[in-house]
């Protein structure tokens, strides 16, 4: 018999690819939608109006073996709600913790939840990456709520026994992807001149396909029960180097120039962009070799294939 598998958040981008990887192996596919979605050409779907701590998934959970948790109150560059940290805990929070409360009681095995490096922080330092030991320090509402879903679904596992599995990405691209990384590509693809050229940084990222596979892999793999893990394509780069390996996938001549960090600061503060700069020029590094020690996971894909495969889908403007 197969393995039933339930997605949330399976309309994403995320959580598109993966409905598609896991509907092409060996498991029944069940996924948690707000409205019937003829975007999933797998599975089943099943209709769940909100994520909080009222839902019933109940009907979703029917002989599910493992749950995969994307669904999610993003982060939001233009935030509009005047309380976002209660906002986020109401659906990040009390919401993951009401299914994941549902979920053991159907006698579900196994849990995998989607956070984010956000609960590690919002930079590194010194070139030392964050690991899965380092003391959380989430900065944001989004990465706050993160960490308390976390810790609230540990005290459910060593309560119940079901077994939870924590993902911690970095920034995902791929086909499809949005705000600033869409936006790069736009700049790189008509050869805007980016004055960015000076910056020496280094950033992890993780190729969409990447993430996929290591989201499939833990919810199989007996050794990933109740670890938490980050995860990246395994070669980071800097900005600079980021636009030309993107340049190259565009078949385009990246046009970069150099601006000193301090008139790029000043810049950003006048424009209110001190934030999207920050992601253009701080550090923030991962090291995955938990993964690649408990799991014997290799990334699937190089950066640069990752890349290729991002561009090959046109943006949306």
């Amino acid at each position: 018999m197969k393995s039933k598998i339930l997605v949330t958040g399976g309309v994403g981008f995320v959580g598109r690819a993966l409905c598609q990887k896991v509907a092409s192996q060996d498991f029944d596919l069940m996924v948690a939608v707000r409205v019937e979605s003829p975007s999933i050409q797998s599975g089943s779907n099943v209709c769940i109006p909100s994520l909080d701590e009222q839902t019933d998934w109940s009907l979703a959970l029917f002989e599910v073996d493992a749950v995969i948790h994307l669904a999610a109150r993003v982060h939001l560059m233009h935030e509009v709600s005047k309380d976002p940290l209660t906002a986020f805990r109401k659906t990040n929070v009390l919401g993951t913790l009401n299914l994941a409360r549902q979920a053991a009681a159907a006698g579900v095995r196994r849990f995998v939840f989607i956070s984010s490096v956000k609960v590690n922080g919002e930079e590194t330092h010194s070139l030392r990456p964050f690991c899965e030991n380092d003391l959380p320090a989430p900065q944001d509402p989004y990465a706050v709520s993160k960490w308390e879903a976390e810790q609230g679904l540990r005290a459910i596992a060593a309560d119940t026994g079901m077994e939870v599995v924590i993902i911690r990405p970095p920034l995902v691209y791929g086909p499809g992807v949005r705000a600033n990384f869409s936006a790069l590509l736009r700049a790189v693809s008509i050869g805007l001149p980016l004055p960015l050229g000076a910056i020496q940084n280094q950033r992890s990222l993780i190729a969409l396909d990447n993430l996929v596979d290591f989201i499939v892999t833990c919810t199989t793999h007996a050794n990933a029960a109740n670890q938490t893990f980050l995860i990246s394509d395994g070669e980071d780069l800097s900005t600079p180097e980021l636009i030309c390996r993107i340049a190259h996938a565009l078949n385009k001549k990246p046009h970069l120039f150099s601006m000193p960090i301090w008139s790029l600061n000043a810049f950003a503060r006048l424009l209110g962009k001190r934030n999207a700069l920050q992601r253009l020029s701080g550090n923030l590094q991962v090291d995955i070799s938990k993964a690649r020690s408990f799991l014997d996971w290799v990334p699937p894909i190089s950066v640069d294939e990752g890349l290729r495969r991002t561009v090959a889908v046109p943006q949306n403007p």
